[in-house]
C-alpha cells in the first residue's frame, strides 16, 4: 500500500508541482528493494526524472535518467518500456543529447507499433509523445521530416487527454518559432489559439501553462499582438515559478520578453534579463535556448553601443561556441553564423560577413527552414 501510494506521487509530480525531497522517493526506492517492486520503482522514478527537468536541475535529471533506462532495460517489458522512455529522453534533449534523444524517441515509435494506448501511463499516449518529440529532436539537429511529424503528432494527439493535444501543440511551435524555422502565421495563430481554449476548459493548470507559452511565443512574433504575447509568457513564467512545474518555460520565455523590450527601445531592460536567462542556462546545464538568447543579447549590445558592449558582444559568441554540441545542433550553429556574419560586418571584413551569411543560408535550406532562407535571401535580420 505504500509503494503504491508513494508511486502514484512520484509519477506525477511533474503534472501537479512541489519539491522532490517531499515525495518521499528515496522511501519508495528502500521499500521497492526490500520488496523486489522494480516495475514501481521504475514508474516513480520517471516520474522524478520528469520533475527534476522541468524543474531546470537537468544535471541531476540526466544522472538519474540513466539509471531509470538501465532500470527500464533489466526489466525488459514492451509495455513499460514505451510507458517510460519518454521521460530518458526528455531529460537527454534538454541538455543538448539531441541524437540520443532521438534514438529513444523512434525505439518508443517502433515499440509501439502504431498502437496509441501501449504503455498508457502517466504520460499520456507515449506513440503521441515519441512523435512530437521525434518532430523537435529532428527540427533541432536540421533533419527534414520535422514538419510531418510535428502535424502528425498534433493528428494523433487530438483525440486524445487535452494535455497530450495542448502537448502536441507546444512542441510544434516552442522552438520553431524563436529560431525562425516556422513563422507566426495564420496556421500557427488558430493552432495556438485552439490549445488555449482546450487548456482553459481542462482546468489543469500545468497544461494551461503549455497553453499560454506556446501562444504567447506565436503572438510576440506577430505584428501587432506582441504586447498580448507578452502578457501570455509573463503570466505562463510566473505560474511556473509559483506552482514549482515547468521552470525551463523560463528560458523559453525570457529571451522572448527580452527581444521585445529591445524591440520598444528599452535595451538596457534587454539586456539585463538576457543576461540573465544566459547566466541561469549556463549554471542549470540547460542548451536548448542558449542560441536564442545570445542572438538577442548580442543584438541588443551592438545596438546599444556603449562602452565595452562590443567586447561583451564578443566574448558572448565565443561562449556559445565553446559549448561542446553534436555535429548539426542547428540551435545553436544558425545563431552562431549568423551573428558571427553580423561581428564581421561591424568589423568591416564584408567578405567574411558574405560567406557567413551563405553557411547560414545553405544551413537553414538543408534543415528546411523556409523563413531563414527567405530572410537570407532579402538581406533581413531573422527572426
Amino acid at each position: 500500500m505504500q509503494i503504491a501510494a508513494l508511486k502514484a506521487l512520484c509519477g506525477t509530480l511533474w503534472l501537479t508541482g512541489g519539491s522532490v525531497a517531499e515525495t518521499g522517493f528515496e522511501q519508495l526506492r528502500e521499500l521497492c528493494a526490500l520488496s523486489g517492486d522494480r516495475t514501481s520503482l521504475a514508474i516513480g522514478m520517471a516520474g522524478i526524472v520528469m520533475t527534476l527537468t522541468g524543474h531546470n536541475c537537468h544535471r541531476e535529471a540526466a544522472q538519474l535518467s540513466s539509471e531509470l533506462a538501465a532500470l527500464i532495460e533489466s526489466i525488459g517489458d514492451p509495455g513499460l518500456t514505451c510507458g517510460l522512455l519518454l521521460a530518458v529522453t526528455y531529460a537527454k534533449s534538454e541538455i543538448g543529447e539531441m541524437t540520443e534523444a532521438l534514438c529513444l524517441a523512434e525505439r518508443v515509435i517502433e515499440l509501439a507499433d502504431d498502437d496509441r494506448a501501449m504503455g498508457y501511463m502517466f504520460m499520456g499516449s507515449p506513440l503521441a509523445g515519441a512523435i512530437r518529440m521525434r518532430g523537435l529532436y529532428r527540427m533541432c539537429l536540421g533533419i527534414k521530416g520535422w514538419r510531418s511529424d510535428a502535424e502528425a503528432a498534433i493528428t494523433m494527439a487530438a483525440p486524445l487527454y487535452p494535455t497530450s493535444h495542448v502537448a502536441a501543440i507546444m512542441y510544434k511551435y516552442i522552438l520553431s518559432i524563436p529560431v525562425g524555422a516556422l513563422l507566426a502565421d495564420s496556421v500557427a495563430l488558430r493552432e495556438t489559439a485552439e490549445a488555449l481554449q482546450i487548456a482553459e476548459k481542462a482546468g489543469d493548470d500545468f497544461t494551461l501553462v503549455q497553453a499560454q507559452l506556446a501562444r504567447g511565443l506565436v503572438l510576440v512574433h506577430h505584428d501587432g499582438l506582441q504586447r498580448e504575447g507578452v502578457r501570455l509568457l509573463t503570466r505562463a513564467r510566473d505560474a511556473a515559478v509559483k506552482q514549482g512545474f515547468t521552470m525551463n518555460a523560463l528560458a523559453l520565455a525570457d529571451p522572448e520578453i527580452a527581444r521585445e523590450k529591445a524591440r520598444n527601445g528599452d535595451l538596457d531592460g534587454a539586456i539585463e534579463l538576457s543576461r540573465s536567462a544566459i547566466a541561469d542556462m549556463y549554471d542549470t546545464g540547460a542548451v536548448i535556448s542558449l542560441g536564442v538568447a545570445t542572438k538577442v543579447l548580442v543584438e541588443s549590445l551592438l545596438a546599444r553601443g556603449a562602452d565595452g558592449d562590443l567586447q561583451e558582444a564578443q566574448a558572448a559568441i565565443d561562449r556559445l561556441a565553446s559549448v561542446p554540441r553534436e555535429p548539426g545542433l542547428v540551435l545553436h550553429e544558425l545563431p552562431l553564423l549568423w551573428l558571427r556574419s553580423r561581428m564581421a560586418q561591424v568589423h568591416g571584413d564584408h567578405a567574411a560577413s558574405r560567406q557567413f551569411m551563405q553557411d547560414y543560408r545553405a544551413k537553414a535550406a538543408a534543415a528546411d527552414f523556409e523563413p531563414l532562407v527567405a530572410a537570407a535571401d532579402a538581406g533581413d535580420s531573422p527572426p
